[in-house]
């Protein structure tokens, strides 16, 4: 404990020094989100600050994948975390989808990706919980999922999640508190965003044409055990 306070009071202090604040990103409830400067190098990176749990942060540290954002340092104390991270040049997936739906080629790229993205993450216990399209980032080609904020790590020996969180219309029921969330929640997610991609609507008012649309269907079954098992068959799948 002394020691997370100490990191926790290190990296405060050197986020006041050595940085300055661009802009903010995102602020809600919780916390926010802010682009900085470092004032000697000029290197843009994003700055978190939120009340919740750090553990998925602290877990991807030692983890680098081209569709996840490094994260460089993180701290945590009494439930309020600090994260300085990777800034992801390129546009939200959300506003791109303002313009148009996108092809089924484009669609699929982008989920093979999330897909890859996903893999890391479910590999060492942790559930994203909040895929949506304002947290896909397009760096040209490449998609990047942004934000575990509300990520956490599935815990066997639990009924049900600690904390609600999820977003309305994208998150699996069993975030809602019916069951513990586990990675085919990010599945069932990934469902809804890929027919929002095709379509422009969620499944439940209008499903995607095709094959497409019948992976969809799976994706974002209810009963999570008739969802696929993992992101390796979903991507088998499409």
């Amino acid at each position: 404990m002394r020691r997370r306070s100490f990191i926790y009071a290190w990296l405060s202090s050197v986020i006041q020094l050595e940085f300055e604040e661009v802009r903010p990103l995102k602020e809600g409830p919780r916390g926010g989100v802010f682009l900085l400067r470092h004032k000697k190098t000029g290197r843009l990176l994003v700055f978190r600050r939120f009340s919740g749990s750090g553990e998925v942060y602290r877990k991807l540290l030692h983890y680098s994948c081209r569709n996840l954002p490094e994260v460089l340092e993180t701290a945590e104390q009494e439930g309020k975390v600090l994260v300085l991270e990777e800034f992801i040049q390129g546009d939200t997936l959300d506003f791109l989808l303002k313009a148009a739906p996108l092809s089924p080629k484009a669609t699929r790229e982008i989920i093979i990706q999330l897909c890859q993205a996903l893999w890391v993450l479910h590999s060492f216990g942790a559930v994203h919980r909040d895929i949506k399209p304002e947290n896909v980032i397009l760096r040209e080609r490449e998609a990047v999922l942004i934000d575990f904020d509300a990520a956490r790590l599935h815990k066997p020996a639990h009924e049900n999640d600690t904390v609600v969180l999820g977003t309305t219309g994208f998150a699996a029921p069993e975030q809602y508190g019916l069951s513990q969330s586990d990675a085919r929640a990010d599945i069932y997610s990934l469902g809804v965003l890929m027919n929002v991609m095709l379509t422009g609507e969620h499944p439940s008012r209008k499903l995607a044409d095709g094959r497409l649309g019948r992976v969809v269907q799976r994706c974002t079954q209810v009963n999570p055990e008739k969802r696929y098992r993992s992101v390796i068959h979903l991507m088998e799948a499409i």
